[in-house]
C-alpha cells in the first residue's frame, strides 16, 4: 500500500487528519453528554451543553464529508496512474508476452482489477488507520471511566477478532480465484467475438456460450465463497458489539445501583461502547477488503513487471544512455558489409536438389558503371539468421539474402518455410537467436527498434483497420499528412470508389475492425496507409490475395511505381505477383535455397518449379464479392 500510494501521500495525510478530527469531535460528544446528565441531576442549566453537543455533531459531519471526498479523489488518482501505467506497459510488451498471455485477461487487469483496488485505496487504507486510532482513543476513555467494564468488552471483542482472523486467508484465496475467473471470462469472450463470423457459420454459439459459462460459474462459486466467509465475519463483529453493549448495560447498571459509578459515567461508557462499533467495524471491513484487493494487486503487479521492448540499441554497453529513437544519418557511420545473397546449400526433396551456384553480392562495393562510388547498402540484409519461437522448434535455419534499396523482392515457399517469420524479424517484433539483421548496412542491434521501424511499413494479409474515420485509418502512420498527400495515396491505392461510396467520404466512420468494408477494400486502405509513410522498405504480405483481377492489375502498377521509390519485400503466393519481381528468394525448410528471376528459377531450382507447378503459386479465382 505504501508503494501504491506514492505521489498521493499528501492527500492521505489530509484525509487522515480530517477523519481523526471528526473522530475526536465524536469522542468528545459522550463527555458532553455525561456532563449534561450529571448537570440535570443537580438541577443546573443545560442549554450551553446541548448547544455544544449540537456544534460538535455538525462539525464532525462536515469534517467527515470533506475527508471522504479527499479520499475518493485520491483513490481515483491512484487508479488513473495505474491504468496509465498498465496501458503504456501492455502496448510495449515483448511480442513473446502476447503469445503467453491472453489479451482479454490483460484487459481485465486494466479494468476490473484496478476498480477493486480503488476501493482498497480510497476506503480500506484510511479506515484501517483511523479506525484503529479512534478505537484506541475510545478504549483509553473507557479505561479512564471504568476498567472492569472495559475488560469485559475487550474479552468479547477478542473472541470476534479470533473468528475474523481465521476467515481472512480464505477470503483472499477466494477473491484471487474470482479475479482470475473474471479475466478468463473477458479473454474467452474476446476470443469468440473476434471470430464471430466463424462461430456463427459453424453454429458454435452454444458451445462458446457453454465455454464462457464455465468461467462465469467459476467466478460465481468464488464470489459465493467470498460472500459466505464475509457473511460469517459480519455477524461475528455484530454479536461482539451487541454482546459488549448488553454486558455494559447489565453490569454497569448494577454498579450504578451499588453507587460504584454515577449515572453519567454509565451513559458515557455506553456511548463510547456504541461509538466503538463504527471504528471496529471499519477496521474489520478494511482488513477483509485489503485481503480481497491483494489478489487484484498481485495481478496488476505481475502485468507491470512483464518485459517490454527496449527503447535503445540492444548492444549499448551497461550504463550508457541509449540513443534517441531516430534513425542515424548515413554520415554518422560507415555501412556494415551485408551478407551474401543466398545460402549455397542444396535442399534435397524426393531425390532432387536445388543447386544454387555462387552469385555475386549486389552490394560488394564494386564501382558502378560510371566508375563512381560503390553501390549503396541494401535496405535490408539477413546474414545467417537463425530463429525459433521456442528453443526446440527452429523456424529459420541460417537464412541469408539482401533486399536492394529499389525494386521488388518476392519471398516464396510452402507454409511454414519462414516467410512470415522473416517479416516479424524485419519489424523487430522478435530478435534473431543468432546471425545478423542489417538496415541500410547498419546492424539492427546498434539501432533502436523505433529507428528500425521508421524505415519500414507493413501491409499484412490480416489487414488492421481500427474503429474511426477513413482518414484516421489512412493517416495512422502520418497523422500530420496534408490533404494533397492523402489524395495521392488514395489514387495510388485505387480507393476513390471507396471514398465516394462511404457516407461522409474521408470523414465517414468505419465500424470495428473495418466491418463496413470488404476484405479487398481493407487491404487497399492498409496499402494507402503504408504508402503515406514513405518507407524505405515496404513489407507486403500477399497484397493481391483479396483483390479481383481488375484491382490486382491496378495494384501491380502501384507496386511497380512504389518499387522505383523504395524497396519492396513481398510474400507471394500468386504467380502474377511473383513473375514481376526483380528477384525471388526461394525458402525451403527454414533456408534460402535459391535466388533469381521467375524465368531463371524455372530452370535452375527444382523447388521453385514444384511451387510454380502446384496450386500454391496458381492465381486463385477472383472473389465475386469484391467491387
Amino acid at each position: 500500500m505504501y508503494r501504491l500510494t506514492a505521489g498521493h501521500r499528501a492527500s492521505i495525510v489530509v484525509a487522515t487528519v480530517l477523519t481523526l478530527v471528526g473522530s475526536a469531535l465524536g469522542l468528545a460528544q459522550p463527555l458532553v453528554a455525561k456532563q449534561a446528565v450529571d448537570a440535570s441531576g443537580r438541577g443546573q442549566v443545560l442549554w450551553p451543553l446541548l448547544l455544544a453537543l449540537a456544534v460538535l455533531f455538525v462539525a464532525e459531519a462536515a469534517t467527515g464529508a470533506v475527508g471522504r471526498f479527499v479520499l475518493e479523489r485520491m483513490g481515483e488518482g491512484v487508479v488513473r496512474r495505474l491504468r496509465h501505467g498498465l496501458v503504456a506497459r501492455l502496448l510495449r510488451l515483448e511480442m513473446r508476452e502476447y503469445d503467453r498471455h491472453r489479451g482479454g485477461d490483460l484487459i481485465s487487469r486494466v479494468t476490473a482489477d484496478t476498480t477493486l483496488l480503488r476501493e482498497v485505496v480510497s476506503q480500506a487504507l484510511v479506515d484501517l488507520v483511523t479506525g484503529a486510532l479512534v478505537a484506541a482513543g475510545a478504549v483509553a476513555l473507557m479505561l479512564w471511566i471504568d476498567p472492569l467494564l472495559l475488560l469485559l468488552v475487550a474479552l468479547t471483542v477478542a473472541l470476534a477478532a479470533v473468528v475474523v482472523a481465521s476467515l481472512l486467508k480464505g477470503i483472499r484465496a477466494a477473491s484471487e480465484r474470482m479475479q482470475e475467473s473474471v479475466g478468463a471470462i473477458a479473454a474467452d469472450l474476446e476470443r469468440a467475438l473476434g471470430a464471430l463470423p466463424m462461430v456463427r457459420v459453424h453454429r458454435a454459439e452454444d458451445r462458446e456460450a457453454a465455454r464462457i459459462g464455465e468461467r462465469v460459474d467459476t467466478a460465481y462459486d468464488a464470489g459465493v465463497r467470498t460472500a459466505k466467509l464475509a457473511s460469517v465475519m459480519s455477524p461475528a463483529v455484530e454479536l461482539a458489539v451487541q454482546g459488549s453493549f448488553l454486558i455494559v448495560l447489565v453490569i454497569g447498571g448494577l454498579r450504578v445501583s451499588g453507587h460504584a459509578n454515577s449515572l453519567g459515567d454509565l451513559v458515557a461508557f455506553l456511548l463510547y461502547a456504541s461509538y466503538l462499533v463504527l471504528p471496529l467495524s471499519s477496521v474489520f471491513r478494511a482488513v477483509g477488503l485489503i485481503q480481497r484487493g491483494m489478489g487484484a494487486y498481485q495481478r496488476i503487479e505481475e502485468a507491470l513487471h512483464l518485459p517490454v521492448e527496449p527503447t535503445g540499441p540492444a548492444s549499448a554497453p551497461p550504463g550508457e544512455r541509449p540513443r534517441k529513437d531516430t534513425a542515424p544519418g548515413p554520415a554518422t557511420r560507415a555501412p556494415v558489409r551485408p551478407p551474401a545473397a543466398v545460402v549455397r546449400e542444396p535442399v534435397r526433396t524426393g531425390g532432387e536438389a536445388d543447386h544454387t551456384g555462387a552469385e555475386p553480392d549486389p552490394t560488394d562495393g564494386k564501382p558502378d558503371r560510371t566508375g563512381g562510388k560503390p553501390d549503396p547498402a541494401p535496405a535490408l540484409a539477413l546474414c545467417d539468421v537463425r530463429f525459433g519461437y521456442t528453443p526446440d522448434r527452429p523456424v529459420l535455419r541460417g537464412v541469408s539474402f539482401t533486399v536492394p534499396r529499389r525494386g521488388q523482392t518476392a519471398l516464396v515457399g510452402r507454409s511454414g518455410a519462414g516467410k512470415s517469420t522473416i517479416f516479424a524479424l524485419a519489424a523487430r517484433f522478435y530478435e534473431p537467436d543468432s546471425g545478423r539483421l542489417l538496415f541500410d548496412g547498419l546492424p539492427a542491434t546498434e539501432l533502436s527498434r523505433a529507428a528500425c521501424r521508421e524505415r519500414i511499413a507493413v501491409v499484412d494479409q490480416d489487414t488492421h483497420v481500427v474503429h474511426g474515420t477513413l482518414r484516421d485509418n489512412i493517416t495512422y502512420a502520418a497523422p500530420d499528412a496534408t490533404d494533397a498527400e492523402v489524395r495521392r495515396v488514395i489514387e495510388l491505392a485505387r480507393l476513390e470508389g471507396v471514398v465516394r461510396g462511404l457516407p461522409g467520404g474521408l470523414s465517414g466512420t468505419l465500424g470495428p475492425r473495418g466491418g463496413t468494408l470488404s476484405a479487398g477494400e481493407r487491404q487497399r486502405v492498409a496499402l494507402a496507409r503504408a504508402l503515406l509513410a514513405r518507407p524505405a522498405l515496404l513489407l507486403l504480405d500477399e497484397p493481391t490475395s483479396h483483390l479481383d483481377s481488375i484491382n490486382e492489375a491496378a495494384l501491380t502498377e502501384v507496386m511497380r511505381d512504389a518499387a522505383r521509390e523504395c524497396a519492396l519485400l513481398v510474400i507471394a503466393h500468386r504467380l502474377s505477383t511473383v513473375q514481376h519481381a526483380d528477384q525471388i528468394i526461394v525458402l525451403h525448410d527454414g533456408r534460402a535455397t535459391a535466388r533469381g528471376r521467375h524465368k531463371d528459377l524455372l530452370t535452375t531450382s527444382a523447388t521453385y518449379r514444384r511451387l510454380a507447378a502446384g496450386q500454391i503459386l496458381h492465381p486463385p479465382a477472383a472473389p465475386h464479392s469484391l467491387p
